[in-house]
């Protein structure tokens, strides 16, 4: 008799054996698997994966930055064009270096404006070349820049280290006082701090390599020939500096509206002092200020929000040349 479909065992429906389902042992990878995962970590951000959007545009963007960064460096670099009658005029009064003197051919105004009369003899006083340009190369080379049929060519300042403000002053005889800028930004600003720190015997003032003005031709001009009276240091790395000058033995004192001491109560003025003052609004930066010893603030009325920034450091530096005269 033939065997029973129905009977267990029997079953014709395909895919079932007896005993389905059932775990048997099967052959392992030897933790293969397991150890080609190890160490991968968390997945990078997408600014670091290869091809990834977000990493094409993270790469332009730091060759956007590099970029910026060459060409300041190259306009550092280059002779600056002091450019227009009154600016050009001042310039050469208050005897600001520079190489050549520029005037537009053909321009009436040469004959009948006294600044550019006077300009050109005070660029012969001083031996300067007089070179006459046509108006359309004048406006290529000023870039489009209103500049009055007359230009002057400063050459790149000449920075000192921050080292040798420290050389100067040990050998003046007299206790260093030093003046840093945190971040300043207007060259009006840069070249009247200048004019006070001369006026009041500093031996220096120190200003940051990035995200700061430099001696430009208007800071040049502010000073009123102080600039070629007292150095101007540039500094890669201000913090740093600033903790060089604490190792010489110098206070740091810096200046901001919500200091810790009124002005005329601190009384180490007439010691080695470098005196830090912050940029326009935004005053001393956390890791500048992180590096000052102490933080003194000027009392003024309340109703006054702030002081100018070089309005403020010439009061500070007249305090400090008051302290070391008593």
């Amino acid at each position: 008799m033939g065997a029973d479909p129905l009977m267990a065992g029997n079953s014709q429906r395909r895919g079932r054996t007896t005993g389905a389902g059932k775990k048997t042992a099967t052959a392992g990878t030897g933790g293969k698997n397991r150890r080609s995962l190890a160490g991968r970590g968390a997945t990078p951000p997408a600014e670091q994966r290869y091809g990834h959007p977000a990493q094409r545009r993270a790469q332009a963007q730091e060759r956007q930055r590099a970029e910026r960064t060459r060409a300041r460096q190259r306009a550092e670099e280059s002779p600056e064009l002091l450019l227009g009658r009154n600016p050009v005029v001042e310039a050469l009064r208050a005897q600001i270096p520079a190489t050549a003197l520029y005037v537009v051919t053909g321009d009436t105004a040469r004959t009948t404006d006294d600044r550019i009369t006077e300009a050109v003899t005070l660029a012969a006083d001083r031996g300067l070349p007089l070179l006459e340009v046509g108006k359309a190369e004048f406006d290529r080379m000023s870039q489009g820049a209103l500049h009055q049929g007359i230009g002057l060519q400063v050459p790149p300042y000449d920075y000192a280290h921050p080292d040798d403000l420290l050389d100067l002053a040990r050998n003046s005889g007299r206790p260093p006082l030093l003046v840093a800028l945190d971040g300043v930004t207007d060259p009006r600003n840069l070249g009247a701090v200048v004019r006070s720190a001369a006026a009041f015997d500093a031996h220096g003032v120190v200003v940051p390599q990035r995200r700061a003005v430099g001696m430009t031709a208007s800071a040049w001009r502010t000073s009123a020939g102080a600039a070629a009276r007292i150095p101007v240091a540039r500094a890669v790395n201000l913090p740093r500096a600033l903790a060089a000058y604490q190792d010489a033995g110098l206070q740091t004192v810096g200046l901001a509206g919500d200091g810790d001491v009124d002005l005329h109560e601190y009384d180490g003025f007439a010691d080695p002092v470098a005196l830090v003052v912050g940029a326009e609004g935004a005053g001393l930066s956390r890791l500048v200020r992180e590096k000052c010893d102490v933080v003194v603030r000027i009392p003024i009325d309340r109703d006054t929000e702030s002081l100018n920034v070089s309005v403020a450091a010439g009061i500070a530096l007249y305090q400090a040349a008051a302290a070391r005269r008593g």
